[in-house]
C-alpha cells in the first residue's frame, strides 16, 4: 500500500505546539507521506513555535495582517486553501481544536472531498459564545470530519451526545507528547526569565487574554493578581502579556509598576513549558494550559466562568476560578497558605495524557485507511 498523504493545517501558536510531535511523529514513519500547511493566523508566534520543534512547512498562506476579523481569517484561509489542497491533492486533512484557521481548513477540505481527521476532538462547554468564537467552530469542525481524534472518555461521549458516533478514537492530547520536546532541562534562554529568583521567590506564572474576559471580566482578574503580589512578599508574578493591544494596555494599565509583577514578551513554547515547570501553580484563562500544567504536577486557577475541559476539575488539578477579584485572591491566597490543598492538587492524576496521543493518532489513521488491521486502545488515564 502506498503511504497515506496526510496534511497538516495550523496557524496558530496553540495549534501548531499541539501539532507539532504529530507532524514529527508522522515524518519519521514510512507509512505516511506527511506534509505541513500553515496559515499564519499568528504569525510571530507561530513562526517561534516552528523554530523550536525545526519546522519548515510545505506551505506557508501568510494571512496574518493588523486589524484582521474571523471574517477576513475564514475567506483567506478558505481562499488560499483552496488552491493548495488542489496542488497536493491529500488523502487526509488534518485539523486541530477549534481555530477560525481549523474551522476554515476543514470546510475547505470538505469542499474539495477530502477527509478530515479533527485533533482534539469533541471538548465543549455548550455555550455558543464562550470561549468565542472557539465553541461554535469546534462544533462545527465536529459535523465536518469523518475521523475524531478525542483527547478524553468524556470528549468521546460529547461526540455521542450529537450523533457522532463512528470513527472516534480516544488519543490523550497531543500537548503532553509536546512536554517530552520542550521542557528539557529547564534551562532559560531568555535574559528576562534568568533574572528571576526562583530559589527564594514562589513563582507564579499568569496568561490572560481571551476575548470573553475583555472589559470588567479581565480588570477583575487583573485587580486579583495585583493583591496577591501585595499581600506576599515571596512571591512573584510573571506574566507573558498577549500581542493584542487591548491586553497589554490593559495589563499595563493595571499591573505596570509592581515590583514583583514581571510583565514580558510572549514566550515560545520551550520557554513557556520550561517556565511553569519552575513555577508554584499557574493562574490562566487557557485552554491549552489546563492540560500542560497538570503534567508537571502544578495546580491551575482558571480564571474563566466555564471550562471545556472538566475532566481536570473532577480529577482536582484544576480549580475554576470564575472573573470575581475576591474569589480569585481567596482560591490563589489558599494555595499559597494552605500546604494540604496545594498538594491535593499538584498530586492529582492528569487526566489528559500519557505522552503517546500522537503514536495512537497514527496507528488510528492506519486502522482507518486499512493499512493496519488493529486498532488502537483507547487511552484510559
Amino acid at each position: 500500500m502506498k503511504p497515506v498523504k496526510v496534511m497538516l493545517v495550523f496557524g496558530t501558536r496553540p495549534e501548531a505546539i499541539k501539532m507539532a510531535p504529530l507532524y514529527l511523529e508522522l515524518k519519521q514513519r514510512p507509512e505516511f507521506n506527511c506534509i505541513a500547511c500553515v496559515t499564519a493566523q499568528h504569525r510571530k508566534m507561530l513562526d517561534d513555535v516552528l523554530a523550536c520543534f525545526d519546522i519548515k512547512p510545505d506551505y506557508d498562506l501568510d494571512v496574518m495582517k493588523d486589524g484582521q476579523t474571523l471574517s477576513y481569517i475564514t475567506s483567506s484561509v478558505l481562499n488560499g486553501l483552496s488552491d493548495v489542497l488542489k496542488e497536493a491533492k491529500p488523502d487526509l486533512v488534518l485539523v486541530h481544536g477549534d481555530t477560525t484557521t481549523a474551522f476554515a481548513a476543514a470546510l475547505a477540505a470538505f469542499y474539495e472531498k477530502i477527509p478530515v481527521g479533527h485533533v482534539e476532538a469533541g471538548l465543549r462547554t455548550y455555550d455558543r459564545y464562550s470561549p468565542y468564537p472557539e465553541e461554535m467552530n469546534r462544533s462545527l469542525i465536529g459535523r465536518i470530519s469523518e475521523y475524531h481524534f478525542a483527547p478524553t472518555a468524556q470528549n468521546a461521549r460529547n461526540l455521542n451526545l450529537e450523533n457522532i458516533t463512528e470513527n472516534i478514537f480516544i488519543t490523550g492530547n497531543t500537548v503532553i507528547d509536546a512536554m517530552k520536546y520542550t521542557v528539557g532541562d529547564g534551562s532559560f534562554r531568555s535574559t528576562k526569565l534568568r533574572s528571576i529568583d526562583f530559589s527564594s521567590k514562589r513563582v507564579i506564572t499568569m496568561t490572560c487574554h481571551r476575548r470573553e474576559n475583555y472589559g470588567e471580566p479581565m480588570e477583575s482578574i487583573f485587580r486579583a493578581v495585583k493583591r496577591i503580589a501585595e499581600s506576599f512578599d515571596d512571591v512573584s508574578v510573571v506574566y507573558p502579556v498577549h500581542l493584542s493591544p487591548y491586553v497589554g494596555e490593559t495589563a499595563r494599565r493595571l499591573l505596570g509598576g509592581v515590583p514583583n509583577i514581571h510583565l514580558i514578551e510572549p514566550l515560545d513554547a520551550m520557554e513557556m513549558h520550561r517556565l511553569m515547570s519552575k513555577s508554584f501553580f499557574i493562574m490562566t484563562d487557557s485552554g491549552g494550559l489546563q492540560e500542560e500544567a497538570p503534567a508537571l504536577g502544578k495546580p491551575v486557577l482558571v480564571m474563566r466562568r466555564e471550562t471545556e475541559r472538566p475532566e481536570a476539575v473532577e480529577a482536582g488539578t484544576v480549580e475554576l476560578a470564575g472573573v470575581s477579584e475576591d474569589r480569585i485572591y481567596d482560591l490563589a491566597r489558599e494555595l499559597l497558605t494552605d500546604r494540604t490543598i496545594y498538594d491535593r492538587m499538584a498530586r492529582a492524576v492528569n487526566p489528559y495524557g500519557d505522552g503517546n496521543a500522537c503514536p495512537r493518532i497514527a496507528e488510528a489513521i492506519l486502522f482507518s485507511f486499512g493499512a493496519n488491521n488493529k486498532r488502537p486502545e483507547d487511552f484510559r488515564p
